[in-house]
């Protein structure tokens, strides 16, 4: 046990040295795991997918020919693809896994040794993507209400973001408030899962997108949505659709379905 003297309690190192897998994994699939857990007891917990590593034995050395691929167990999974392929990366920062218990204890669980990204494979993308639509459909429905104010002097009334300013109390200061420019509101970041929704079905209403118009048409920050961007697109340094992104092969062809229906 170290102590640490920043916050006066203790830090577990017992696991410092344990090699860990960090994998970023489909939105579908978490909520998936995180339901199976929540239903399940510690007692009758069951494993939620299985890893298959395969290789070729000819060349057991070569990491070229080395693929991980995954499995995803449990009854409540007919909907979600079953097999899905991991994408190894091993140039990215260095990273620790930490944990905290329900008494407060904090402990390192390991470094993180491999990065992977979790696709579906080939044979599942139209599921996939159908998936994908469905939560876009669901998350572009408007859930907001009207209330009506019995109290019409404005008591109850907030400013608005971008409001700040442009309100004075004295007749004379008027003429000098300037508007907020839209730049300057703070924008307020969506669920990761809901705006890669939007951004689907962005690219499914037009292929290419700059970053100033996803900007504006999702009202989100740049760089949240540039985060966004690289996972999901690809940038164009050249041609004719220079300075635009646009979808990558695996998530333009469900883009390309969605437009076809």
């Amino acid at each position: 046990m170290d102590e640490d003297h920043n916050n006066g309690g203790f830090l577990d190192m017992g696991k410092a040295d344990r090699s860990v897998w960090l994998m970023k994994c489909p939105v579908v699939v978490a909520k998936s795991w995180k339901s199976q857990l929540a239903s399940s007891s510690s007692s009758d917990s069951q494993p939620l997918a299985k890893v298959v590593f395969s290789l070729d034995p000819l060349k057991p050395d070569d990491p070229s020919l080395h693929q991980f691929t995954m499995e995803v167990a449990g009854s409540d999974t007919e909907r979600i693809p079953k097999s899905y392929s991991l994408n190894m990366f091993k140039d990215f920062v260095p990273m620790c896994v930490f944990s905290e218990s329900s008494q407060g204890s904090v402990a390192m669980e390991g470094k993180v040794e491999h990065k992977f990204d979790m696709k579906p494979h080939e044979e599942n993308i139209e599921e996939y993507g159908r998936l994908c639509r469905e939560r876009t459909n669901k998350s572009m429905i408007k859930n907001r209400q009207i209330q009506v104010i019995d109290n019409d002097r404005g008591v109850h009334m907030r400013p608005m973001p971008g409001m700040v300013g442009l309100i004075s109390s004295n007749p004379k200061d008027k003429k000098k408030t300037m508007p907020v420019k839209q730049s300057d509101v703070k924008r307020t970041r969506r669920d990761r899962g809901e705006l890669e929704d939007i951004m689907f079905k962005l690219f499914e209403r037009q292929p290419n997108w700059t970053l100033k118009q996803l900007v504006q048409e999702t009202d989100q920050p740049a760089q949240f949505l540039k985060e966004i961007l690289n996972e999901l697109c690809v940038y164009n340094k050249r041609g004719a659709n220079q300075g635009t992104y646009e979808l990558k092969p695996e998530y333009k062809k469900s883009a390309e379905d969605t437009a076809a229906e």
